[in-house]
């Protein structure tokens, strides 16, 4: 939603979900597919388990390795598909954000590799862990 534009959000939102059941039920042919249960497994594709938060210790600062709050996972993987979806060159966001939630439900895309580079950041600061408090 920008400046506060929330009825032009929930349209977006929703001929984004009927675009999506288009595009998948015109080519996968036997089992009719529902657009919302599509941007579900897109979600869970690109929400991230673990971050990196920056932690000051004695003159130095270590990217520390933490996992993210349910909530916190929720809002990182929507804003990482719309932020995704705005830099794609479709005509419109309805199509921008419909390919980027078929390109996530398959495990590519953008946000996707987004996920899986906060989660190889994680991994290669895993000996600072001991950092977290």
């Amino acid at each position: 939603m920008e400046s506060g534009k929330k009825s032009l959000a929930y349209s977006i939102f929703y001929d984004t979900c009927e675009l999506v059941e288009a595009k998948l039920n015109k080519t996968a042919g036997a089992e009719p597919v529902s657009g919302l249960e599509t941007w579900k497994k897109a979600l869970n594709n690109v929400m991230p388990a673990v971050e990196v938060r920056s932690r000051r210790v004695g003159g130095a600062t270590f990217q520390v390795p933490t996992e993210v709050r349910p909530d916190r996972r929720v809002s990182l993987g929507i804003k990482w598909m719309i932020k995704y979806a705005r830099m794609r060159n479709e005509k419109n966001m309805t199509e921008r954000l419909a390919a980027e939630i078929v390109a996530a439900a398959k495990g590519e895309g953008a946000s996707v590799k987004k996920k899986d580079d906060t989660h190889r950041m994680a991994e290669a600061n895993r000996a600072f862990s001991h950092f977290r408090f």
